[in-house]
């Protein structure tokens, strides 16, 4: 008789704080779900649970039930319970890694506080995984990953990624058969073939989860495991933990590119772009918050209480079904409440240092000399400035001072200024004209309804391009029209809209919106910004660059470092759509987080985090408007992936905007630029 092949199951729930259900509904479910749990890790009918590898939703338990912190405990320390080693599942391609590495700073600590020593890097659902995790796995010392999305169909159920030893959900984290009313052959029939197609990937010990979202455990799940096991000829279940797995396995197959393959699993691509003032805000935060936490360290403040709390409140947004913009409308008008909360505390810690520090962050600025021009607010404008722009308000020298209250007669005109630091003495390199704008890098020409760019000697006709297309699709995947070639923007006129010693701008007039386009003295980088109200629904809007050959292959930020693609640049999704169900369309997109290039040409963003490539084009999207959550129907994913719940606010009508900046430059040099856009040291 052959011998039984082993299975470990852990047992655990995944828990998205809200989604399709806004959080406090999810809480107090969480409070029947985690009640149960502890009742059956105390009386022993469960060895273990696996709290979805964040302490959040253990924070968001004790926050109803304090009286069982002490049994919470009890059971850490027995090993019953593991939670952590993140404060919340971010999703991986649209945070940068200062906020992933705060996530595991934080995480970390709180289950520390509560005794937890045993951490996996556990992204069971996050929607495909940045090859940079393992190396921040690797810096707070954590060796094992769980991975399910994204994973090519050619790896096994473990292998090495990066170094960190990875185990791929062959099936998925799902599995809620346990919970089912159907009989107990009906059961073990359906294991059988899970477990025959997790075997395939597998050595003689196979991985089994038992859970689902917000999904809790049967009373009687060990002697419904015992029952499947008389029924079962080749596999024996056994309840025990994921750390169990790890030490029965061994690695040895190496994999150390990105993991965004979907042919065996959905990787939602559409979360790149749906939403997109989430993505905005979140960068925005991000860097502010980033800028706040380098100053408050540097020249002291007594604030750390306060940017952990900003940084957790942020978290929250990064979570995967809210960054990703594809949870209720409630969700996300929550979410950007507390965006304004972290921008309130970053902006305020700024300030007050600026303002009790000005002389020490003055002269620790002195030193960064690579910034020719430098944005500054002042009471009156000082001289040889450019004024860029005005605003009333009230002096920081009063808000900031706790011994002086602003009074009506000190609102007053705040004037935005650009002033040259570290002046060469040379004259401005600007010129301007109603049609055109240069310097001695970089020129832009709108001539004949085109937009034309000369980098030096190298002329570039018809480079940007405004287009939009239909989108049959809904949060998580863009569907186009398989007939729509898209609706082009005529481009009708330009003027001049600034014009100054320091900084010039052009208006360039389309039949979609205006754009104001402006150049520094001596920048290589042009500036773009785009407002304008959307009447449209479920359209795609791109920013399309015309480069002088196929774009082969990408260089994008990810997790503030570089990650090389290539590209097929002749496919094209519409003639791609699948016909048979369980698939998604492979598209030719791909997230970014400021910075994309390609061909020696490169595209900075603020909050833009989706690019396409298509033959000789690079396009970035501006906007991506979508009313449904999952639509049932959609024609790039044959499978729901989520409730079909009408969401009108994500079709984004109103006032939106769009701001990023380009210019030709050798991408080892990409850091530079992406700092002119986002400077790194606060400017007095």
């Amino acid at each position: 008789m052959v011998a039984k092949k082993s299975v470990i199951a852990y047992v655990h729930t995944h828990w998205d704080r809200e989604w399709y259900r806004e959080f406090e509904a999810f809480r107090l479910r969480l409070l029947k779900v985690f009640d149960n749990v502890l009742d059956m890790l105390q009386n022993g009918s469960l060895p273990s649970f696996y709290f979805d590898g964040q302490v959040i939703a253990l924070l968001d338990y004790l926050k109803l039930r304090p009286e069982k912190e002490v049994l919470i405990r009890d059971l850490i320390a027995d090993k019953k319970l593991f939670i952590g080693p993140f404060y919340v599942l971010v999703d991986e391609f649209l945070t940068d890694g200062i906020c992933f590495e705060k996530n595991l700073e934080i995480g970390l600590k709180i289950a520390q506080y509560y005794g937890c020593e045993d951490f996996i890097g556990y992204f069971a659902d996050t929607f495909g995984h940045s090859k940079n995790i393992p190396f921040i796995l690797k810096n707070y010392g954590i060796d094992k990953a769980v991975v399910w999305r994204g994973v090519p169909d050619n790896l096994p159920s473990e292998f090495i990624y990066n170094g960190v030893n990875t185990v791929n959900l062959v099936r998925g984290y799902f599995n809620d058969i346990f919970a089912s009313d159907r009989s107990i052959e009906d059961k073990a029939k359906f294991l059988k073939s899970e477990l025959d197609k997790i075997a395939q990937k597998s050595s003689n010990t196979l991985l089994l989860p038992i859970g689902a979202d917000h999904l809790g455990v049967p009373f009687n799940l060990a002697e419904q495991i015992d029952e499947i096991n008389n029924i079962l000829d080749d596999y024996y279940i056994e309840l025990g933990s994921l750390f169990d797995y790890f030490d029965k396995v061994k690695f040895k197959t190496k994999y150390n590119d990105e993991l965004r393959d979907n042919s065996a699993t959905f990787i939602l691509p559409g979360s790149y772009s749906a939403r997109t003032k989430l993505k905005q805000r979140n960068t925005h935060c991000s860097y502010i918050l980033d800028i706040a936490n380098k100053l408050q360290y540097n020249f002291g403040g007594n604030y750390e209480n306060a940017i952990e709390h900003a940084y957790k409140l942020l978290l929250q947004n990064q979570a995967h079904d809210s960054i990703c913009g594809c949870s209720t409308d409630k969700v996300h008008q929550e979410d950007m409440i507390r965006y304004d909360k972290v921008e309130e505390i970053a902006n305020t810690i700024i300030e007050e240092i600026r303002f009790s520090q000005e002389d020490s962050v003055a002269a620790s600025f002195k030193y960064e000399d690579k910034y020719k021009l430098l944005e500054t607010e002042d009471l009156k404008v000082p001289d040889g400035a450019q004024v860029i722009d005005r605003e009333q308000g009230f002096p920081k020298n009063i808000i900031y001072d706790t011994l002086k209250i602003p009074a009506t007669e000190d609102y007053t005109t705040i004037y935005k200024c650009l002033r040259e630091f570290n002046s060469d003495g040379e004259e401005t390199d600007l010129k301007v004209t109603e049609n055109t704008l240069e310097n001695s890098n970089i020129k832009i020409e709108v001539k004949d309804g085109k937009i034309n760019l000369y980098d030096g000697e190298t002329e570039y006709e018809n480079f940007i391009e405004f287009v939009r297309y239909k989108d049959l699709g809904d949060t998580y995947n863009y569907a186009p029209s398989e007939t729509d070639k898209g609706e082009f923007a005529q481009i009708r006129s330009a003027k001049i809209f600034m014009q100054g010693d320091l900084r010039c701008e052009i208006k360039i007039d389309t039949s979609f919106f205006s754009v104001l386009v402006f150049l520094n003295k001596k920048s290589k980088l042009l500036n773009f910004k785009i407002v304008w109200s959307n009447l449209l629904t479920n359209r795609l809007l791109q920013v399309r660059f015309n480069l002088n050959k196929p774009v082969k292959e990408t260089y994008s930020e990810d997790m503030n470092n570089l990650i090389k693609r290539d590209f097929d640049y002749e496919y094209n999704i519409r003639e791609n759509l699948p016909k048979e169900r369980g698939h998604e369309a492979k598209t030719n997109t791909a997230p970014m987080q400021r910075f994309a290039w390609s061909n020696g040409f490169g595209v900075i963003t603020k909050g833009l985090t989706e690019y396409e490539v298509y033959q000789n084009s690079l396009s970035v999207t501006l906007l991506r408007s979508i009313g449904i959550i999952s639509n049932p129907k959609n024609p790039a994913r044959t499978t729901p992936a989520g409730p079909p719940i009408k969401v009108p606010d994500a079709q984004q009508l109103g006032q939106n905007s769009a701001e990023f900046a380009l210019g030709f430059f050798d991408v080892k040099d990409w850091a530079t630029y992406v700092e002119e856009i986002y400077p790194q040291t606060i400017i007095l």
